[in-house]
């Protein structure tokens, strides 16, 4: 062992010193994870990890090495049992997407290559690039319009409102924002985050107009019109209205067109959150609901969802695409483009976001809609909407269960209702929730509708046949009744 310059030669690495035993666990890694998911549905949906696993994650920061082989031993025994349950043919909570056992090696390929998608002259610029075209394709936005891949919706609807406030304002990314109150509007219905968004924004949450819904939970116009005009007169400032295409708790549709033609009128900027549901834009049996869709100012929406893809996958879709570029453009010397070289390539995706570093995300993108076309993706769409419609059929016909919200797309919001007292039926419903996730049955999510505990069917699970609602219905009438004989007895 010799030193130069404090050196210890030979240098360390962290490549294996044996790449053949390597090439062995990665083959039993595909292998196991690849059977993983073709015998899922032999699996309960959920398991709550045990006290001694969670202990074990209370292991303090290990300072030696350690083979690779134990470690995914671990993994196998204290991690991959304990899944959310998202991959499950019943799991239906909040919106989960599924993923798909060719899109996990894509990400495996990503990973491999370990890129920096955002900037130089490298093919997996170009993919992204391409990704957001065929976006704007599915969307009907221009090819002039813009766009990035994110996280979320959550993150790609705060870019899409960064961008509508410096539009309105184009001095505020100098000068800060205006003496007068910048508002936006939304539903009583809409996702939390475009609230987190306007508190990061420096609009605050009280720059957040609540609108309310009609008895099939869509934006109320008149009042929104109403509100706008409201705060017209006391001297605010109206900037932009998020339009719902698929609400979280029911899934229904914001009148578009109406709302469209108010944005006109006002010179406000149409934002659609379309977390999973702008893709029903491909349908066109909703041709009509969603006609203006194409004409709004900024989408939202996750490919993470309906489209089946591993997480992260977001998207953001900005109609003008100068506005986007003048919102985030900053390139100093030292990631400015060159003329040649590795710099020379497309411009940063920075000037389109926050983020600098990106990793390949449109690499499972491109791969899955090659593989599957987006025809195939339609199908799945919608057949996860039939076998919603084929739920909501089973409740109405079953006297113990309620239907309490229209299904107007994938979601389903219903409640065990045997008939008791309203007081006692909250609780009754979430103890039924838990229990059905805690046997490993099911996993539907929860949420209040008018005050009313009910459980959430969200349907966009490529995985789920009809005989998994028949299930459904079985063992939520079965556990209730079992919870009310159990109540009647301790009476007794």
């Amino acid at each position: 062992m010799s030193k130069r310059n404090n050196i210890v030669s030979p240098e360390e690495t962290l490549d294996p010193h044996d790449w053949a035993g390597l090439k062995d666990l990665g083959n039993s890694m595909v292998n196991d994870m690849i059977g993983f998911l073709q015998n899922i549905k032999q699996q309960p949906v959920w398991k709550k990890p045990p006290p001694e696993v969670k202990e074990r994650f209370k292991k303090k920061l290990p300072l030696s090495s350690k083979p690779f082989e134990e470690i995914y031993d671990e993994f196998k025994n204290d991690i991959l049992p304990y899944y959310i349950g998202n991959i499950h043919p019943r799991f239906w909570g909040w919106v989960m997407g599924t993923g798909t056992a060719q899109s996990m090696l894509a990400e495996m390929l990503a990973a491999g290559m370990n890129c920096n998608v955002g900037i130089g002259d490298q093919s997996p610029m170009y993919v992204d690039q391409q990704v957001i075209g065929w976006c704007k394709e599915m969307m009907g936005f221009p090819p002039t319009s813009s766009g990035m891949l994110v996280s979320g919706a959550s993150v790609a609807n705060l870019n899409a409102l960064i961008t509508a406030r410096n539009a309105f304002d184009d001095t505020i990314r100098k000068q800060g924002l205006p003496s007068k109150k910048m508002v936006i509007y939304a539903s009583v219905e809409a996702h939390s985050c475009i609230q987190k968004a306007a508190e990061i924004i420096g609009i605050g949450s009280d720059g957040v107009r609540k609108i309310n819904v009609n008895d099939k939970y869509q934006m109320d116009t008149r009042h929104l019109e109403q509100m706008i005009e409201k705060d017209k007169e006391e001297n605010r400032l109206p900037f932009c209205v998020v339009v719902n295409v698929g609400t979280i708790n029911t899934g229904a549709i914001d009148p578009l067109e109406k709302i469209f033609w108010i944005c006109c009128k006002h010179h406000i900027w149409m934002h659609i959150d379309g977390a999973f549901g702008a893709l029903l834009k491909l349908l066109p049996e909703y041709k009509e609901q969603l006609s203006c869709l194409e004409f709004a100012d900024s989408i939202a929406f996750d490919l993470h969802k309906w489209m089946s893809l591993p997480y992260e996958a977001g998207v953001v879709l900005i109609k003008e695409g100068a506005q986007h570029r003048k919102t985030f453009a900053l390139q100093p010397d030292y990631i400015s483009n060159q003329e040649r070289g590795i710099a020379a390539g497309p411009e940063l995706t920075s000037n389109f976001g926050f983020d600098l570093s990106r990793n390949f995300k449109a690499l499972k993108v491109w791969m899955s809609l090659q593989e599957h076309g987006l025809d195939k993706f339609i199908r799945i769409i919608r057949q996860n909407i039939a076998q919603a419609n084929y739920l909501a059929t089973l409740i109405k016909q079953h006297d113990q269960l309620e239907l309490l919200a229209p299904v107007s797309t994938n979601i389903v919001c219903f409640r065990f209702n045997p008939g008791i007292e309203e007081d006692r039926l909250n609780e009754l419903n979430k103890e039924i929730l838990m229990q059905i996730q805690e046997e490993g049955i099911a996993a539907p999510s929860y949420t209040k509708l008018n005050g009313k505990y009910c459980l959430r069917v969200a349907n966009v699970n490529h995985r789920s046949v009809l005989q998994d609602f028949d299930l459904l219905v079985k063992e939520v009438t079965r556990i209730g009744n079992e919870i009310m004989k159990k109540e009647e007895m301790e009476i007794m």
